[in-house]
């Protein structure tokens, strides 16, 4: 198979959707590779190290598409892909089509294959291509929100861990899967004062078995919610719900009943944001405020970076891309009930009911699909 990998044109996104390693085994797997010129640059990958792999390198980023059978990249095509993308013309990515109708209907119309990283699923119920990028997001969202609590940046000017003499700041994370376990881990690291909500008592029971003296877990409701955001420095928002939108569990009414300079982080922005005045922004300019509340809500922290998260997606993404490239999707797929469900559409149509929910529009069974080749 031909594989393609283009160079990432979203804002400030400096990963990129293979390592060199990554090619190599694709090459070790009898397949072609074509890379964008300088795709791998931002993340510490000069096109040297591509070529010594075995990849060849092109121009531009039309080439890529054009050249491609499957495409590989980090973050979901922009508007200026859109055109690019061919019938059939495999695409692997993070695609969040749930929060995205716009990016869903350019996806039906190219009438290609899309396969989610978010949505390849375990038999128990892990996200495998999802987690490595939850983790960094999770442990960034201390970081930025760290940061952001400082007074020059409209904070309230706390430090997180606080000094002898002084109390530290109440850190409270909403979700505690992949990310708000890492936020937590991070938080409690430097010193502050954690609550973790969770609607699940078998997780919360073994966060608490875990997690240090200073986090604390409590079951989660819209008034325990809003009790503890009313005294919080910190609110991470880590909520997911597999290729559908988070659900918004802090209002903009909720607001006024937090003091100033609180940081709001929502991790959840890529689907669409669990808390009601969440809008996404770039590392070019992360925050905003309403009601003195500064919100954080970049749609690609993990890019911010691109070394580690690069080297920790690829870690999880070539096998699968190594399967699908070897048996084609169809066969791919059969094969691997995870994969199965990474698949969001195909050939104009969706195959994934969250998406197909969260617009109305028709859902058709992928499960026919994976029996003989699609013929136009």
């Amino acid at each position: 198979m031909i594989i393609g990998v283009p160079k990432e044109i979203k804002n400030n996104e400096n990963r990129v959707g293979l390592t060199p390693s990554g090619v190599l085994e694709l090459i070790k797997n009898n397949h072609e590779v074509f890379v964008q010129q300088n795709a791998g640059k931002a993340s510490g990958f000069e096109d040297q190290l591509y070529i010594d792999a075995g990849a060849k390198i092109l121009s531009t980023i039309a080439e890529v598409y054009s050249t491609a059978e499957m495409i590989i990249k980090v973050k979901e095509p922009i508007e200026k892909e859109y055109g690019l993308i061919k019938k059939d013309q495999i695409v692997f990515t993070y695609f969040h089509f749930a929060s995205n109708e716009t990016l869903t209907k350019a996806m039906i119309n190219s009438g290609a294959t899309c396969i989610a990283y978010e949505t390849v699923e375990e038999s128990d119920r892990s996200l495998p291509l999802l987690v490595p990028m939850s983790e960094v997001a999770g442990r960034m969202s201390i970081q930025q929100g760290a940061k952001f609590l400082e007074k020059p940046l409209q904070g309230k000017g706390i430090l997180l861990g606080g000094v002898p003499g002084v109390p530290p700041a109440k850190v409270v994370i909403i979700g505690g899967g992949v990310v708000g376990t890492q936020a937590a881990k991070m938080a409690a690291g430097m010193g502050a004062s954690v609550t973790i909500l969770d609607i699940d008592m078998k997780r919360l029971r073994y966060l608490d078995d875990v997690m240090p003296a200073n986090v604390t877990t409590e079951f989660s409701s819209a008034y325990t919610i809003e009790s503890n955001i009313k005294t919080a420095d910190l609110v991470i928002g880590s909520i997911l719900i597999p290729g559908a939108k988070a659900p918004k569990l802090v209002t903009k009414e909720m607001l006024a009943k937090m003091s100033a300079g609180t940081v709001l982080v929502d991790v959840a922005v890529d689907q669409g944001g669990c808390f009601e005045t969440t809008k996404p922004t770039t590392h070019e300019h992360p925050t905003y405020i309403i009601d003195d509340i500064v919100h954080y809500s970049v749609a690609n922290i993990p890019g911010a970076v691109p070394y580690t998260s690069t080297l920790a997606l690829t870690n999880v993404t070539i096998k699968y891309a190594v399967q699908i490239a070897n048996k084609g999707w169809q066969k791919a797929c059969a094969e691997n009930s995870a994969l199965k469900k990474g698949v969001n559409i195909v050939d104009g149509k969706i195959v994934y009911p969250a998406i197909a929910n969260a617009f109305g529009f028709a859902y058709d069974e992928v499960a026919p699909m994976l029996q003989a080749p699609i013929v136009a």
